[in-house]
């Protein structure tokens, strides 16, 4: 019942589990999904390589870009050290862009 137990993307079918020997639903195995990560960027005329990795890649670094703290990409990315994503950081278009100016609020004022 816990979220952490929940599966993102759960197999169609049930499997029996070899500890328990319960049916269950697990979840779906990574070929499938590279697959169709693969395919849905070819029909989007995505010309570079897309993989799950470089979808995650791209998350962290826009996060990053966009102000959200290093602390908290590192948690949304399971990462149990902060240094471990800071490798994120070294392509990002804005570096320090998660220490906006107070003044910036006032430009419209």
């Amino acid at each position: 019942m816990e979220w952490i137990w929940q599966w993102l993307f759960p197999s169609r079918q049930l499997s029996q589990d070899p500890r328990s020997e319960l049916m269950r639903r697990h979840h779906v195995l990574p070929q499938p999904y590279g697959r169709q990560i693969k395919k849905t960027a070819q029909s989007a005329s995505i010309p570079k390589r897309v993989t799950s990795h470089v979808l995650r890649h791209s998350y962290a670094t826009h996060m990053l870009e966009a102000g959200v703290d290093i602390r908290t990409v590192q948690e949304l990315l399971g990462h149990k050290s902060v240094e471990t994503t800071m490798i994120y950081t070294h392509v990002m278009a804005k570096p320090g862009v998660g220490a906006p100016s107070p003044l910036d609020v006032l430009h419209g004022s």
